[in-house]
């Protein structure tokens, strides 16, 4: 599945040097063995063994849970066919091609995964792979489609095999539409429908163990971040910042990315392809973050390097606040929408308002094994806050032709109001001070 950052990976890559002056070209070249790293991006150390794998307890519990929740809405099975609900429930990388491949949960009895038949040998390597990551893996049947038959039919004989005749099916919301095509019309029995409810419900509370690895992807990010920032220098292109950073994430042995927008593009809340040159005194905006265990981590900095101007200042000042006041009212029991309000309110009253004229973008996101994912903190979302949901905190204000400025935390909603993973950015000119 596509996403942001691998789009913004790939718009990079696609960011060609040679469109740049001779003169710009040279500092932009980007480093290519240990002897050129910057010492504060060669200090970086690898961090793999802070981070604790899920285990197959856990997804136990995630089971579980999730058939709960299929009774209580009232569906017969779940079909996950891959993605990060396939890796959130049984552990299993599965990359996404056009041959049909699922696990199926149903309400009662055992789990279940249709796939070709030349992949049985990988399936059954997984489900005996040790340490366990498939829950049910000694009862998960597996049944397989040659070239020339559907997979759907099968998959509708293995319901029926589990003793289910009709009913509702859920399908994960990212299956792509030849398969919940395929799903919907596996037998006239059965009706396809989202399996939102249940995939949504289940990993927007985080567990300990999630969020023990959220503040670890979350730590790293900000490491890296402030490692680029004591290596930035003025003649530097936007692209070999993203270089830097993305070697820096190597070294910490976490995969990751950011990218970085300058001056007027970093008014484009997702940037521009067009080469950019840093110069003293300009916005720079980086954005994004690393994955842990599979667990995400989305941050946003905006600085200078040098002197930032009194307007600069002012704007990052009501950013600041309005990222607080969003903080502030994410408390437990209150809907998403309200800390969305909290922040648009402190950038209305400073006068960047109303609405979406400069704040462009809702306030934030669920995040968790997905960069973006439910719930959303939006206008009209009423969908009440738990403790253990965690989301971004990132209003900006964007001056199209002059410069942007986003602040961006992750932060996890506790009994006693929202907590932070990381320290909030001081100012444009001391982005990393400790407070």
């Amino acid at each position: 599945m596509p996403t942001r950052r691998s789009f913004l990976l790939a718009a990079s890559a696609a960011a060609v040097a040679p469109s740049l002056p001779l003169q710009a070209q040279r500092p932009s070249a980007s480093p290519s063995s240990e002897a050129t790293l910057p010492p504060a991006i060669a200090a970086l150390t690898d961090r793999r063994k802070e981070a604790v794998p899920i285990t197959l307890e856990e997804r136990e519990h995630r089971v579980e849970r999730a058939r709960e929740l299929l009774a209580k809405n009232k569906l017969e099975a779940l079909v996950i066919c891959t993605g990060s609900s396939l890796l959130y429930f049984t552990g299993l990388r599965w990359g996404q091609s056009e041959r049909f491949f699922a696990w199926v949960l149903p309400v009662k009895g055992s789990p279940f995964v249709v796939c070709p038949v030349f992949e049985e040998g990988r399936v059954r390597e997984r489900m005996e792979a040790k340490p366990a990551t498939l829950p049910q893996a000694s009862v998960t049947r597996v049944y397989t489609w040659n070239e020339d038959e559907s997979p759907y039919t099968l998959l509708a004989r293995a319901l029926k095999d589990t003793g289910l005749s009709t009913g509702k099916i859920g399908v994960e919301e990212r299956t792509q539409f030849a398969f919940a095509d395929g799903i919907a019309h596996a037998s006239p029995s059965f009706t396809a429908v989202s399996g939102t409810p249940v995939t949504a419900s289940c990993r927007a509370v985080k567990s300990s163990a999630e969020l023990a690895l959220m503040r670890l992807a979350n730590d790293n990010t900000l490491k890296v971040y402030e490692a680029a920032w004591k290596s930035l220098e003025p003649g530097m292109t936007n692209r070999h910042v993203s270089d830097l950073i993305s070697l820096a994430y190597n070294r910490t042995g976490f995969p990751g990315f950011a990218s970085c927008q300058v001056a007027e593009y970093s008014a484009l809340p997702h940037g521009s392809l067009q080469p950019q040159i840093i110069r003293e005194g300009q916005i720079i905006l980086l954005d994004d973050g690393c994955t842990v265990e599979g667990y995400q981590s989305d941050i946003s900095r905006s600085f200078v390097l040098g002197k930032a101007t009194d307007k600069q200042k002012q704007v990052f000042d009501i950013v600041h606040k309005a990222q607080s006041a969003a903080l502030a009212a994410g408390k437990a029991g209150a809907p998403c929408h309200a800390v969305d309000d909290a922040a648009r309110k402190v950038i209305t009253d400073a006068g960047y308002g109303p609405d979406y004229k400069h704040f462009t973008h809702r306030l934030g996101h669920g995040i968790g094994m997905d960069g973006h994912e439910w719930p959303y903190l939006v206008r009209g979302n009423n969908t009440a806050l738990e403790p253990g949901m965690t989301f971004s905190d990132e209003p900006g204000i964007y001056i199209v032709g002059e410069f942007g400025i986003r602040l961006e935390d992750d932060w996890v909603v506790t009994l006693g109001g929202g907590e932070m993973f990381t320290p909030q950015s001081p100012s444009l000119e001391a982005p990393f001070a400790k407070a």
